[in-house]
């Protein structure tokens, strides 16, 4: 049985003055996962939103490149998989929440989340659930589509 999650990652003003300990600023992240029971396998699609925390918002506000910078941005359309997917490919973790605590070979694109962010904005997240069933079934899936 497939599992749908959904993520949100809070935004974060980590900024320092020490250089070794700058990590900047984020706006929320939205993550849809859809994984089976078993561990399996899961997919996942990425939305970096562009809501910031309101002082960052503020601070921003008259920045040349305000429009982009509060501006969705489809980061990741990809795959955890508890064994290789392609010869070469090394583990992520050893253990994957996605996955039920086993080893995580993961792989993803930001060029291929964009049909994703499309199909969100046309169709809503039941759109996206659809899309990555797909995904899902190719990737993992027992019938001819799948790779199993």
């Amino acid at each position: 049985m497939l599992v749908r999650e959904i993520e949100m990652n809070p935004a974060y003003d980590k900024r320092h003055t020490d250089p070794k300990k700058d990590y900047g600023i984020h706006g929320v992240d939205l993550r849809f996962i859809l994984k089976d029971s078993d561990g399996k396998g899961a997919v996942q699609f990425v939305l970096y939103t562009g809501w910031h925390l309101p002082h960052i918002t503020s601070e921003f506000v008259n920045h040349p490149h305000r429009d982009t910078f509060f501006k969705p941005m489809p980061a990741d359309k990809g795959f955890h998989s508890p064994h290789r997917i392609y010869k070469g490919q090394k583990s992520l973790t050893k253990k994957c929440p996605y996955l039920n605590g086993k080893p995580c070979y993961y792989d993803g694109s930001g060029l291929n989340a964009e049909p994703l962010y499309q199909i969100l904005l046309k169709e809503g997240s039941e759109g996206v659930w659809k899309a990555l069933e797909k995904y899902w079934n190719i990737m993992f899936g027992d019938n001819e589509e799948g790779n199993s």
